[in-house]
């Protein structure tokens, strides 16, 4: 069976609920369901001063909600004005780094945010399907390069990955208890590590780069052995599109599946981080400055087998693409271009290739 890409005349008109929308991964969802035809109510924090956000002016795009998950009188209040059809809930504190520095706040956006969110969904008439998006760090992981699968066991030693692991859960319990029995379909998606444009987070191997490029300063890397399962964020997106239409249309799929590249496209941080400098035409290489202690994993893979067969869907921005597409987003930022213009022209030639 051919793979699939996210359909036009299944989207357009939906009203969906897009949490996050401020955030790298949600402006790009949201451009990309505007696209379809997608009638998109985003919540979110407000965008951080330097974000794709602003730059591809999807402000325009979106009717913009701004609250806090950890509020749920506003989150319910946020809900109850949407009345969305479909929810693609991204919204996290997505940085294993400040899950360190804190640790409540990510628990408390993580998991009860989630819960506050879907709590407040329990009132909406004509719900259809709820899509979470976790992370490839929900597994318990005994770093010896394996391959998770969805039905191994949920863990995590560090902040963020344990609370993204009890998003799992609680997704789970309400569902079971509320959502499903009133005909609800609710689903969580686990993506691996996440690069393209737009991304200026703080402590990410590709802004980090770009960064350094912009300040001439050397790149400075952490832990360059360790692996990551990377994928281009419209790598990413098609497939928890692709979910979601799949749940609203009552298909038979799975309540998990990850998304992430074919095994042996699993690569090094530093392998990435010399790819993205010569695709940025800085040259040079990278600083390792090991942190004493660290806590971050070393070794990290998923198997995305049973999304690429239920869906179908399969990854196309891989090898030394992922690299190119990339930079090339970063290049014509610093040049001044027209960034929705770009961004757009990045999604259409998504949809044309193989």
């Amino acid at each position: 069976m051919a793979a699939a890409l996210p359909d036009s005349a299944f989207w357009a008109g939906r009203h969906v609920l897009l949490t996050g929308h401020t955030g790298f991964k949600g402006a790009w969802a949201a451009l990309w369901l505007n696209r379809l035809g997608a009638r998109v109510s985003g919540l979110a924090l407000p965008a951080e001063d330097e974000a794709l956000y602003h730059a591809a002016h999807v402000e325009g795009l979106v009717d913009s909600y701004v609250a806090d998950l950890r509020d749920p009188d506003a989150v319910t209040q946020v809900v109850t004005d949407i009345q969305p059809e479909i929810v693609l809930h991204m919204a996290a504190q997505p940085i294993v780094r400040r899950s360190l520095a804190e640790p409540v706040e990510t628990f408390a956006t993580n998991v009860m945010g989630t819960v506050h969110l879907l709590q407040a969904l329990r009132a909406v008439d004509g719900l259809k399907a709820v899509l979470a998006v976790t992370s490839d760090k929900v597994y318990a992981n005994a770093e010896d390069g394996h391959a998770f699968r969805e039905a191994d066991p949920l863990g995590g030693k560090d902040p963020y990955s344990a609370s993204k692991a009890a998003c799992e859960i609680a997704v789970s319990s309400m569902a079971r208890s509320f959502l499903i029995p009133a005909g609800v379909r609710v689903a969580t998606a686990r993506g691996g590590n996440v690069v393209g444009g737009g991304d200026f987070a703080v402590d990410r191997l590709v802004p980090d780069a770009v960064r350094a490029v912009r300040s001439g300063t050397p790149l400075v890397l952490r832990h360059p052995e360790a692996t990551r399962p990377w994928q281009h964020v419209l790598d990413c997106l098609s497939g928890y599109l692709l979910y979601a239409q799949a749940l609203v249309e009552g298909r038979d799929v799975p309540a998990a599946l990850n998304f992430g590249p074919v095994p042996g496209e699993d690569g090094t941080v530093g392998e990435l981080a010399r790819a993205v400098l010569s695709a940025l035409a800085a040259g040079g290489d990278y600083v390792h400055r090991p942190v004493p202690g660290s806590v971050e994993m070393k070794a990290l893979a998923i198997d995305s087998t049973r999304a690429r067969t239920v869906l179908p869907w399969h990854d196309r921005v891989t090898g030394a693409a992922l690299p190119a597409f990339t930079a090339a987003w970063y290049r014509a930022h610093m040049d001044g271009a027209d960034m929705r213009a770009f961004t757009l022209s990045q999604i259409r030639a998504f949809e044309e290739m193989p």
